[in-house]
């Protein structure tokens, strides 16, 4: 069983843009003053403020002549914001994510994506599995979803947002059981680039399509436009949408085509072997931060990280040290440097030419199948050359 996300684009009618802007704007007050309440206290006391104390500020904010429009809207996703503040405090002060401590928590702006959670209390189903109908509480009419896949089982809350290009969207929580794809008896070694996003130890090449660069000169022109228009005009404030529209564009066309590509080799192969790249702090590369950005090597990443335990696959990160590149996959003859401007070059033990990047992929499935004896068996009939041809040590590939 596993917990997941299941989003969906919505249509609404006026009436509910009206309930939904006005519940996003309550869901950001009341989460910006929890928030500032808690700073303020922790400042006087030494000691922070729980869960249960903001939801007794909330009562009384209510009750508040200055506030009387939170009872308007649904307690429900009110009640959320403050548990999302509190889950936010907790990571701040315990939680490591990818090796360094969360952030504080920031104020959330009516500028940005608004979003609000609805637990089953705030939200009902007419109809069945897998494409009901929603109902808000405080709402007659139905949401208008474009279902694009079914849903595999009752959601546990829903959660509404609107993104800065305009567009709602509803994502549904839910616990389901993925069924596992069939055995393919087949091992994987990938190497990231650039020019290619993908190059697999079987020597295949996925070009980087380049959604962002391709864009690059129609996104520059819808900037100059909203740079010129009036701060707080009505032009500018359509400018921006065109800008961000343009934006959401192109973040769709790379996550379709990063689940596209992810699907496919969690289906064709049983193990998957990658390097375990920091790719925030390959972005600090000013020289390459745009191209790397655009590639999605995080992206690619993170849907492999899920996906090959959903379908009973195996991912194996390695040592982003290793020496993938200059090492031979045929000897394991190590060079000591090649710049990233050779593309091929012939190993001076056993004459071999190489391809740089299936080299190194061949040499990533090489230290991942080593990497996987370790930690269990991997899969039954796979074959690579000898691990030893690898050196554990070394420098960057």
């Amino acid at each position: 069983m596993v917990d997941a996300g299941f989003k969906y684009r919505f249509y609404p009618t006026n009436q509910q843009k009206d309930y939904l802007a006005q519940t996003f704007g309550c869901v950001r007050v009341v989460y910006n003053k929890a928030l500032e309440a808690r700073t303020q206290h922790y400042a006087k006391e030494g000691k922070g403020l729980s869960y249960g104390d903001t939801s007794a500020l909330l009562t009384r904010w209510k009750k508040d002549e200055g506030y009387p429009w939170l009872r308007e809207v649904s307690s429900v996703p009110l009640q959320q914001a403050l548990r999302h503040l509190s889950t936010a405090f907790q990571r701040f002060f315990t939680a490591n994510i990818g090796g360094q401590k969360a952030g504080y928590p920031r104020f959330k702006s009516r500028h940005g994506k608004q979003s609000a959670t609805f637990v089953k209390s705030g939200f009902r189903l007419s109809g069945d599995l897998p494409q009901p109908q929603v109902f808000l509480s405080k709402l007659a009419e139905p949401l208008s979803i474009r279902w694009s896949r079914d849903l595999p089982s009752e959601p546990t809350s829903i959660t509404l947002s609107k993104d800065r290009a305009g567009r709602y969207f509803i994502s549904f929580r839910v616990t389901f059981t993925p069924t596992p794809y069939e055995p393919r008896t087949k091992a994987v070694g990938l190497d990231m680039g650039l020019t290619h996003a993908i190059i697999t130890s079987d020597g295949e090449k996925t070009p980087n399509p380049r959604y962002y660069r391709c864009s690059l000169d129609r996104l520059k022109r819808e900037q100059r436009k909203l740079s010129r228009k009036q701060t707080g005009s009505n032009n500018r404030a359509k400018q921006q949408l065109k800008v961000a529209r343009l934006h959401a564009r192109i973040a769709d066309m790379r996550r379709d085509w990063c689940h596209k590509l992810t699907t496919d080799l969690v289906r064709r192969y049983d193990v998957i072997c990658i390097e375990s790249l920091c790719v925030k702090g390959m972005l600090g590369n000013h020289c390459l931060a745009q191209s790397i950005a655009d590639v999605s090597w995080g992206e690619i990443k993170r849907q492999l990280r899920y996906k090959c335990p959903w379908y009973g696959r195996e991912l194996v990160e390695i040592s982003p040290w290793e020496p993938t590149s200059k090492t031979c996959s045929v000897c394991g003859e190590k060079r000591a440097k090649i710049p990233l401007s050779v593309r091929a070059w012939v190993c001076d033990g056993c004459g071999t030419w190489h391809d740089r990047d299936v080299n190194a992929a061949l040499n990533v499935l090489a230290a991942g199948l080593a990497v996987g004896t370790e930690i269990g068996p991997l899969a039954s009939g796979l074959s690579v050359r000898p691990a030893t041809a690898l050196s554990v040590a070394g420098g960057s590939g």
